[in-house]
């Protein structure tokens, strides 16, 4: 556990879930410039303050004084900020928690937002969020100089108004952007849709439905195909975890291939569940029995309950590149697995995920590769 300190006080904030082996912080200089700079401003005590992409809760924590409304995408950025809150001795009322599909607030008299690594989930949330605005809005975003971009800057420019940037302090830097009430706003073009080529093998065929900010949201990313072209040939009653789903193409070309299975997504993300819900409704309608769930990987589900997951781990939170989600996937998805049960993973061959899976489940068998990805599949025993 680290301690922001801030003109408004001393926070002690964790990330989510919390593990005393993680040394990564909860805010960053970027977080910390935000702060400093609306610290300075004279602003309305009544003013609607909305906080968007706040990755850990670091700014809904520290403006929580302010009664802010939180929009992020994460359930864990999500449960962070209410441990965070919590600590703080800010009331889970005292601050509003939306995920990036529920609605905005009408009016928005400060803006403050987190940039993100997507420049699909900007563009989606300013898009949903400028006709809130008005012409005495505060709105500043901020980042660290390596996530903001000439794309970015654009964003702001042709959906809020005229954009200006700050001086970089300690590599982090701030968006100031006035907005123009003469801008026409034809709101989101979010959710998009495409079909899968011939060459993606069990997912050859099947539309994808992408909402903003999921990973590779306008295209088939080349490991999960590689996966769909060695996914197990499996028959019969059973249940399947797409786990980290995304879009859930996976698991629904698992599906589509066994009628008779029950099929679970599970992702820590509010687009991609819903990402993944559309997609299975799209292509095996509305009948077919299976369940999403937005979550913290396989905490929620019952253990020896599934017989085969299916998992592309990310191999990175934010900028930090850590082997943490895999390694929670991994023995997650052991502890939910029947005896007899598999799970099929796909990864970067450097990665080494097979050393990984033999601690954890006592063996391993790669079931393909090329020079870049592995497929490999791990089964529970006993």
């Amino acid at each position: 556990m680290n301690r922001l300190t801030t003109a408004s006080g001393d926070f002690a904030l964790t990330r989510f879930p919390e593990d005393p082996r993680d040394q990564l912080r909860a805010w960053d200089a970027a977080d910390e410039y935000l702060l400093e700079h609306l610290a300075a401003l004279e602003l309305d005590p009544a003013a609607t303050v909305v906080v968007v992409g706040d990755r850990w809760g670091a700014l809904a924590t520290a403006l929580g004084a302010r009664r802010p409304v939180q929009i992020t995408d994460s359930f864990l950025g999500q449960q962070a900020t209410r441990a965070n809150l919590a600590r703080a001795g800010v009331g889970e009322g005292d601050v509003r928690l939306l995920t990036t599909l529920d609605a905005v607030p009408e009016r928005i008299d400060v803006l403050v937002v987190r940039v993100p690594k997507s420049l699909a989930l900007l563009e989606d949330q300013l898009q949903r969020l400028a006709p809130s605005l008005h012409a005495d809005t505060v709105v500043v975003g901020g980042g660290m100089v390596k996530e903001i971009h000439t794309s970015t800057l654009k964003l702001f420019e042709q959906i809020v108004g005229p954009t200006r940037t700050s001086l970089a302090v300690k590599k982090a830097r701030l968006i100031f952007t006035t907005p123009d009430l003469e801008i026409a706003q034809s709101g989101s073009s979010w959710p998009r849709r495409y079909v899968l080529d011939a060459d993606a093998g069990a997912g050859a065929g099947l539309t994808a439905v992408n909402h903003a900010g999921i990973f590779c949201a306008d295209r088939l990313d080349i490991g999960t195909r590689f996966l769909l072209k060695h996914l197990p040939a499996r028959s019969g009653r059973g249940r399947l975890l797409d786990l980290g789903c995304g879009n859930g193409i996976v698991g629904t070309a698992a599906a589509a291939r066994n009628p008779d299975a029950e099929a679970l997504f599970v992702d820590e993300s509010f687009a991609a569940v819903a990402s993944a819900e559309e997609t299975f409704r799209e292509n095996l309608g509305a009948q077919r029995k299976a369940e999403f769930l937005v979550g913290d990987g396989t905490s929620s589900i019952p253990a020896d309950s599934v017989d085969l997951v299916l998992n592309n781990p990310p191999f990175h939170t934010h900028q930090s590149i850590t082997d943490q989600s895999a390694r929670r996937m991994f023995g997650g998805s052991k502890a939910v697995l029947r005896s007899g049960g598999e799970l099929f993973v796909v990864g970067n061959r450097h990665l080494g995920y097979h050393q990984m899976l033999r601690r954890i489940f006592g063996n391993c068998e790669v079931v393909a590769g090329d020079p870049k990805f592995v497929v490999l599949r791990a089964e529970k025993k006993g």
